[in-house]
């Protein structure tokens, strides 16, 4: 059988790309502000027609101090005596209007200060409860345990495949400023290594644990915290010093990345192999988002030709299948797809999704 990766990578060397634009912050503090001047504005003008009101309607004609001080204390109800004398009818009325429009524009006007200062507390709760519904609700998504710049990063490919996730950091502040660039973000603030916060990041429902901080300690103490609250979990660790690698074997950690030594190794890849860099530097670019992905076929599942699956999507090139610890590459349409076998493609997040329905039991 012939085939070619050419269709997927005409794909990876598209020229124009869709630019993003960071969300903008949501946030009700420009209303709350508004409905405050408004009020301002509504007071003024009813201290300004109640001192008008009193000084040319009532009779005698009091002085102007007189007058403001009559508004006032109607507007504030606080009642001290009536420093304009109410003779009629219409005057009485006056006051009462005076007295009425004020205290509720005074009853608004307090109630916008107190909602102003209170805003952001009210939204970093209801935030808070919301995310913690969403948690509950996940299964099969990844915890990121540290968000910093290698943290975001795990993060970005996260999003770009469209795997669900929840990160955990213990800087409230800076947590609150990533989403402005991630509003669907869910994380929790805190110490990664407490089960608590595991737990509640849903850590038994999870499909792995990212250890990915800037201390290894602490990443060792993830790993080891992880596994003790659920042993099936995948936990992939970062580690600073090479020394440190058997530790984190050892705390449960399944697989262990070291940054300096990956990153001396993409170093020497781009001088003896430029190509081959190019092409995955462009794989990872692509608005497609493609990538080499692995689908397990599931227990259960009864054995299929691996050439009805191919003509149920296109979306996918099978690269290789592993079966018994042994790879087949290039696999055949006749090849059998059992349960235990790992397929690997390469695929765009919609081609795994493909991939994995067909091969539902």
């Amino acid at each position: 059988m012939k085939w070619s990766l050419r269709p997927l990578l005409s794909l990876f060397t598209r020229e124009h790309r869709r630019k993003r634009r960071l969300p903008p912050r949501h946030t009700n503090l420009p209303r709350i502000l508004q409905r405050f001047y408004y009020a301002l504005a509504v007071l003024a003008a009813a201290i300004l027609l109640g001192t008008l009101g009193f000084r040319f309607g009532a009779h005698p004609t009091p002085p102007w101090e007189d007058a403001l001080y009559m508004t006032l204390i109607s507007v504030s109800t606080v009642g001290y005596g009536e420093a304009v004398p109410l003779n009629s009818l219409g005057e009485r009325i006056l006051a009462a209007v005076v007295a009425i429009v004020g205290f509720g524009v005074l009853t608004f006007l307090f109630t916008s200060l107190s909602v102003f200062f209170l805003e952001s507390d009210l939204d970093i709760t209801l935030r808070r409860n919301r995310m913690e519904k969403q948690i509950s609700k996940l299964k099969g998504h990844y915890i990121v345990c540290g968000f910093g710049r290698v943290g975001r990063n795990v993060a970005q490919e996260l999003i770009a495949t469209k795997r669900p996730f929840v990160a955990i950091d213990p800087n409230e502040t800076f947590m609150h400023q990533q989403l402005e660039l991630h509003p669907e973000l869910l994380y929790l603030c805190g110490d990664a290594s407490d089960d608590d916060l595991l737990l509640g990041a849903d850590i038994e429902d999870a499909a792995g644990v990212f250890a990915v901080t800037g201390d290894d300690s602490k990443n060792l103490m993830i790993a080891l915290t992880a596994k003790q609250l659920n042993p099936t979990i995948r936990v992939v660790a970062r580690c600073h010093e090479v020394r440190n690698i058997p530790k984190l074997k050892k705390a449960g950690a399944d697989a262990i990345v070291s940054p300096d030594f990956t990153g001396g190794m993409r170093i020497a890849s781009a001088m003896v192999r430029p190509q081959v860099v190019s092409f995955l530097d462009e794989m990872l670019r692509t608005d497609l988002n493609l990538r080499v992905e692995e689908v397990a076929v599931p227990a259960g599942r009864a054995p299929i030709a691996l050439g009805s699956v191919r003509d149920r999507s296109s979306a996918f090139v099978v690269v290789a299948v592993r079966a018994n610890d042994k790879w087949q590459f290039n696999p055949g349409d006749d090849w059998q797809l059992g349960p235990g076998q790992i397929v690997i493609v390469m695929a765009s997040p919609q081609g795994r999704a493909a991939l994995e329905a067909a091969l539902a039991p």
